[in-house]
């Protein structure tokens, strides 16, 4: 009989997910599901959490690309693992979609509030800071917090009116920023594994960090790792506007986390050979300007800080992207007040404008927050995202048990899909978990309950409103 009912539910989920196919318009096709995976992961992280990785693991590169390696578990077979969503529904808002079809649509209510009030705008305020700390670096201008911030306002609300003004202009360039910050990353990747040239020297007046013996803290690198390396989920919100979803998104969250994972390998062992881990340590965000400088002369440095500006605003580009949806996403599913309103979608734009001004306001305040954390410095080598990301972890490892009771009631036939790969990727989130606690143990703490608070304030909201 459970049986019976589970595929009676799963007969309905299809049904009502081509009902949702027929509504929503094909916007995207594989390349842009592929490159907003590629483009969001390979962004940020890679060029100033590199350092961090080394700091906690005491200037051990072998080590710091094994926790590459490790990190690469939980989006590798956990892509792998929710392709057996992917191919079953295609309602919008992506996770929230997932959990409303197979675990229940009050945890999918509590799920997506956390994404659409924390997770989505703590990532976009954080991204958008750190591209104005590239571009104070590319004109040489010392600014302070408070200017970094108000510049990356300004780049935050550029990028969201991109792609509310067209989403076919947001996927654009998407698709042109992804291309070109691979061609500089690649370039630097394999020049620096074979440079044989000599360490440059650390430049006076830098505090110099050398290598030591960290023990078992090289587990906190797991943090800055898990921000390296999130994302990839972000691009299952746009599922129902992408051209042929089965076959399209499920190469997409394929091709793109391992063409992720070879990517950050060549770049974080090629600049570790070229420069040297205590100069990557000691220089940190800056570390990158001067593999510039050895490969292309001078003006290098600039060059290789313009490619990286063009990188971190395509993360922008693609949070932004798949965040501004998700409040018309719970609206359409009677998750959020004022459902009906949020859930009207402008003809013109192709989106809902309540929702774009509700994702947009809600940055606005996380990037208030960012800033206080900052100003205060509560969260040491760490920000509110790398604590949102973490508690994403540790949501996903409801869907990946689900998996594996899919492949118990046989509606998952592969073993390897429906056991090894949810197995796996369990793992990979429990170790990021880990990692996150180890960082700052009271504040990631304090954080993670509030986000908990958050998703069960949705669950609730949800009981009462939907009886």
């Amino acid at each position: 009989m459970e049986k019976a009912r589970e595929h009676k539910r799963n007969s309905n989920i299809n049904a009502e997910s081509q009902q949702d196919r027929k509504e929503a318009k094909a916007n995207y096709g594989l390349l842009t599901a592929t490159t907003m995976i590629i483009g969001i992961v390979i962004g940020s992280g890679i060029f100033f959490k590199s350092d961090d990785v080394l700091i906690y693991t005491g200037g051990d590169a072998k080590l710091g690309a094994l926790v590459f390696c490790i990190g690469a578990f939980s989006i590798i077979f956990g892509s792998l693992t929710l392709i057996e969503f992917s191919v079953r529904t295609k309602k919008n808002g992506g996770f929230v979609g997932y959990y409303e079809d197979f675990i229940s649509k009050r945890v999918a209510c509590g799920f997506g509030w956390f994404q659409t009030f924390i997770y989505f705008p703590s990532v976009t305020a954080v991204v958008s800071w750190v591209a104005s700390l590239y571009i104070f670096s590319l004109f040489n201008i010392g600014a302070g917090l408070e200017a970094q911030i108000i510049l990356g306002f300004l780049l935050m609300t550029m990028i969201y009116a991109l792609n509310i003004i067209s989403v076919k202009v947001g996927g654009y360039f998407q698709n042109a920023s992804t291309i070109l910050k691979l061609i500089p990353l690649i370039g630097l990747a394999i020049i620096g594994l074979f440079w044989g040239a000599s360490n440059p020297e650390i430049p006076a007046g830098i505090e110099i960090i050398e290598k030591s013996k960290v023990g078992l803290r090289w587990v906190a690198a797991l943090t800055p790792i898990a921000y390296s390396y999130d994302g990839w989920t972000i691009a299952t919100s746009i599922t129902n506007e992408v051209k042929n979803p089965k076959k399209n998104m499920s190469l997409a969250l394929v091709i793109g986390p391992l063409v992720v994972l070879g990517v950050y390998l060549m770049y974080f062992l090629g600049l570790s050979n070229m420069l040297g881990t205590e100069y990557l340590m000691s220089t940190g965000n800056n570390a990158v300007n001067k593999a510039g400088e050895l490969i292309l002369g001078s003006n290098g440095s600039k060059i290789i800080v313009i490619f990286v500006i063009i990188s971190v605003l395509g993360v922008v580009n693609g949070v932004i992207l798949g965040g501004l949806r998700m409040p018309q996403a719970l609206a359409s599913k009677n998750m959020i007040p004022n459902s009906e309103k949020i859930a009207e979608i402008q003809p013109k734009v192709g989106l809902s404008l309540s929702s774009c001004f509700i994702s947009y306001v809600t940055a606005v305040i996380w990037l208030v927050l960012h800033y206080l954390t900052q100003k205060t410095g509560i969260l040491r080598n760490s920000d509110v995202s790398e604590i949102s990301v973490v508690f994403s972890y540790t949501c996903y490892i409801v869907l990946y048990i689900k998996v594996i009771k899919m492949w118990k009631d046989k509606i998952v036939d592969s073993f390897f899909k429906g056991m090894i790969c949810p197995i796996f990727a369990i793992l990979g989130s429990l170790i990021i978990f880990t990692g996150g606690i180890v960082t700052n143990p009271f504040y990631v703490i304090i954080f993670m309950i509030t986000c908990f608070i958050v998703c069960i304030a949705g669950f609730l909201y949800y009981k009462r409103t939907n009886k």
